[in-house]
């Protein structure tokens, strides 16, 4: 199908407010939050990231699609967003190492789409209203009938998804006679999340998210990553609970992304929906520690209580968001645990925060020397 045959398709967002472009990927409807994100490239990732399940994705680089898809390259296994809005997306790619054009990619995935949409005028207004439920369709429905299907449509505000998305059974990940063991109970964990771990002689079980503290023990794991993930953390008290445990038991656990709200939440700090979330690769972050900056990964739509953070007598602020000063970064005192918003696994995005990674593995590693077993 040529570009300038494709259909009619209609975006229309909560408030009522109707934006008009052409259909792309699956023919069909669509709906979810929508979100946008300010990366010029990466747009694969993004769109498999299990972060972003449930959401309409606004792409604000212009032009996507251009080099194509690289089925090594998803962070999962399958597109998560629940739809796309974009300015033009290209039938035709250019890469050699590509396998399949990206419109193709997203008929194969079902994923519905709108493009020739004014993105600009579009992130503009939901910079300014905040974010909301919307509906793409290429379907022959009169907009009172759209009206109906996206009022149906759940608020992200107390919505657990996680459970949509983590792993059906246990997995292994890396090689069994790497250094130290590394269990990842999955909220909707990037596949690069794990890969960097497997780099740093980790041998790695991801676990479905329910999974009990004590059977992740009985696999006896030297720490504990809490993955990123979809959905709202303050209705995540089942891995909230787990969390309290694994501290109370002092073993290391770094958290990202969801990972981190868990544990603020897990300490007692509260999260909070933003009125608009962070998403993009070149989000600048300040580590008070060393005072360095470092230019970050981001996909979140909830934050933990700065107010709440600032009067806990247990957590040390190690990162802040420089262009909006929201926290990036926390410590737990006494205790082996650490976790961030952004992520430092990247894919796409700047590494500048791989060192994480190092940090971890490198805790994990002075408390088995410690205690001369697995904890």
């Amino acid at each position: 199908m040529k570009y300038t045959e494709r259909s009619p398709a209609i975006l229309l967002l909560a408030d009522g407010t109707v934006f008009y472009g052409k259909s792309a990927g699956k023919y069909g409807t669509a709906t979810g939050e929508i979100c946008f994100n300010t990366g010029m490239t990466g747009y694969q990732e993004v769109f498999t990231d299990p972060s972003y399940f449930g959401q309409i994705m606004i792409t604000t680089h212009v032009h996507i699609g251009n080099y194509g898809v690289k089925h090594s390259e998803s962070e999962s296994g399958s597109i998560k967003i629940a739809g796309l809005v974009c300015r033009t997306l290209s039938n035709h790619f250019s890469r050699k190492q590509s396998e399949v054009s990206l419109q193709d990619w997203l008929v194969e995935q079902n994923t519905v789409v709108i493009t020739d949409v004014d993105t600009r005028a579009l992130v503009r207004y939901i910079r300014d209203k905040g974010a909301m439920n919307a509906l793409i369709s290429s379907e022959d429905k009169s907009i009172e009938e759209l009206k109906s299907i996206l009022a149906s449509v759940p608020s992200m505000a107390g919505l657990e998804l996680s459970s949509r998305v983590t792993a059906e059974k246990p997995y292994y990940y890396g090689i069994p006679q790497a250094a130290v063991r590394i269990a990842v109970p999955d909220a909707g964990v990037k596949e690069n999340i794990l890969r960097c771990l497997s780099d740093r002689d980790c041998y790695i079980k991801v676990f479905p998210c329910n999974t009990s503290f004590e059977e992740m023990q009985l696999w006896q794991p030297d720490g504990y990553l809490v993955s990123n993930g979809p959905g709202d953390p303050s209705v995540m008290t089942g891995m909230v609970e787990t969390l309290k445990k694994i501290l109370a038991r002092n073993i290391p656990v770094f958290g990202i992304c969801l990972g981190h709200q868990m544990l603020a939440e897990a300490c007692g700090v509260s999260t909070y929906k933003m009125f608009n979330g962070h998403r993009g690769i070149n989000h600048p972050v300040k580590n008070l520690i060393s005072g360095h900056c470092e230019v970050t990964s981001q996909n979140h739509g909830f934050s933990v209580s700065k107010e709440e953070l600032e009067k806990s007598a247990d957590i040390i602020i190690t990162h802040q968001n420089l262009n909006d000063r929201t926290i990036e970064g926390i410590r737990i005192k006494n205790k082996h645990a650490f976790s961030v918003q952004y992520h430092p696994e990247s894919a796409p995005g700047p590494d500048d925060a791989r060192y994480l990674f190092d940090e971890f593995v490198e805790m994990v590693k002075k408390v088995k020397t410690k205690t001369g077993q697995p904890v």
